[in-house]
């Protein structure tokens, strides 16, 4: 991909899935016009049988423009988070939608993850259909026709686990009226969401409210209490303290609903304690570390999600290991390749790529690396800056003596990880020398 990444002791094409788990069936799938950027002269392949040929990303026939995922850098980023939840006592549960790629889910729940976490229905529907045994839904749940499927695979499989927020009293009548008439035999695991604060996004917003809602949950035959969460990445003017003092109220919240009783049935794994977005798992941890003695053992669950890939925008400049830097840091794994195909000025020139193909709500892609299309060699993008999107276009502002010609790829590092992988639903995972050494798909 154009630049180096540290080796790790494992890497994703180094640990092959067993033949019996649901993503090895994924290699089984044709490669064809659905998949952007592939080899045409791939038509009919399977993915697996792409891999196995070992492609190089440059030469080997793949079209521009194509996002590519480094090997190295995914599997040094899920070592890192699965060592910082070890060594800091917490339970870990990536938030899927980041990749949507059960090939990542995968990975992560080999690197210690408890489950993974989802949005919506549709998403924990594509983590069952992969054999995901325990998803947190950060949501409250009240579609009917999603709870009905839900009471099926609960009644269906006695090891699935399945946890949501509630946030209101309607909601709780809602989830109760809908799984009594889906006839659940199994009560559903509920966590109340603490808003974090006024104008914040979901919650509830004060403590007697929260009360309110654990009393509604407790007079259905059809929810269970097993503990309270909330997303830290919403509070108003975050900052260290005010993300800390948001999340001491969650502890206290949940010392409190105990103390009351409200937790007397909780699963064999305890009372959840659940918060963390990508931004502030620092201070969760901090915070976490601190729980007091509850009357049963307490799951601390993470969520962050973004770190699968980590980027070159705003989660470079958001994430936490920014300010402990001891604790180690995440290697952005994305690079968009797209080629020069006008240069009509001095100053000014054209790719391929466009807001079809690179995430561009919270950041604009930044030219990284230029690989000449006369003779591969690769260059810093020196004097070459994204000025700006269109729907098939990456519009590049140049400096007069900026070397680029139609012709040479361009590599752009991307920013937000959620709107990158939802753009794509096959990507290369490439190697440092380029070599093509897996396909990751996703489902959005």
């Amino acid at each position: 991909m154009g630049v180096a990444y540290a080796a790790t002791t494992t890497s994703i094409e180094e640990a092959p899935l067993a033949a019996d788990r649901p993503v090895a069936g994924l290699a089984d799938e044709l490669v064809d016009h659905r998949f952007k950027a592939l080899p045409p002269d791939a038509e009919g392949l399977t993915v697996g049988a792409l891999a196995a040929e070992r492609r190089s990303l440059f030469t080997g026939g793949f079209t521009t423009p194509v996002l590519a995922l480094s090997a190295e850098s995914v599997e040094h980023n899920l070592a890192l988070l699965e060592a910082y939840a070890r060594r800091h006592g917490l339970a870990f549960a990536p938030h899927g939608k980041t990749s949507m790629s059960p090939q990542l889910f995968d990975r992560q729940l080999e690197r210690g993850a408890w489950g993974i976490t989802a949005a919506v229905p549709h998403q924990a529907r594509v983590y069952r259909a992969y054999g995901i045994r325990r998803i947190f839904l950060a949501n409250e749940l009240v579609d009917a026709a999603a709870l009905r499927w839900l009471a099926g695979e609960l009644d269906a499989d006695p090891e699935f686990r399945f946890i949501c927020y509630v946030d209101s009293v309607r909601g709780v009548e809602l989830m109760d009226e809908a799984l009594r008439a889906a006839g659940a035999s199994r009560p559903l695991d509920v966590v109340v969401e603490l808003g974090a604060g006024e104008g914040a996004r979901t919650g509830v917003r004060t403590e007697a409210e929260c009360v309110a809602v654990a009393d509604a949950v407790a007079a259905t035959g059809t929810l269970r209490l097993v503990g309270v969460a909330g997303y830290e990445g919403e509070v108003p003017d975050a900052s260290g303290e005010r993300v800390r003092e948001w999340l001491r109220r969650l502890v206290a919240l949940a010392v409190e609903l105990d103390r009351a009783g409200r937790f007397t049935e909780t699963a064999a794994e305890g009372i959840v304690i659940s918060a963390g977005g990508s931004a502030w798992f620092d201070a969760v941890a901090d915070v976490f570390a601190d729980i007091p003695d509850l009357s049963a053992p307490v799951l601390k669950l993470l969520r962050s999600g973004a770190y699968v890939s980590h980027d070159d925008g705003h989660y470079r400049h958001l994430t936490p290991f920014n300010r402990v830097p001891e604790e180690g840091a995440l290697q952005p794994a994305f690079r968009l390749w797209a080629q020069v195909v006008s240069r009509p000025c001095a100053e000014q020139a054209f790719l391929n790529a466009g807001k079809r193909d690179a995430a561009y709500d919270l950041d604009l892609p930044q030219a990284q690396v230029v690989r000449s299309g006369r003779d591969g060699t690769v260059r810093p993008a020196t004097g070459i800056t994204v000025s700006g999107l269109s729907d098939q276009h990456t519009w590049l502002r140049t400096e007069p003596d900026a070397e680029l010609e139609v012709g040479d790829w361009v590599g752009m590092g991307l920013s937000h990880p959620c709107t990158s992988f939802d753009k794509w639903q096959l990507i290369p995972l490439v190697a440092a020398d380029g070599t093509v050494t897996d396909y990751i798909r996703t489902f959005f």
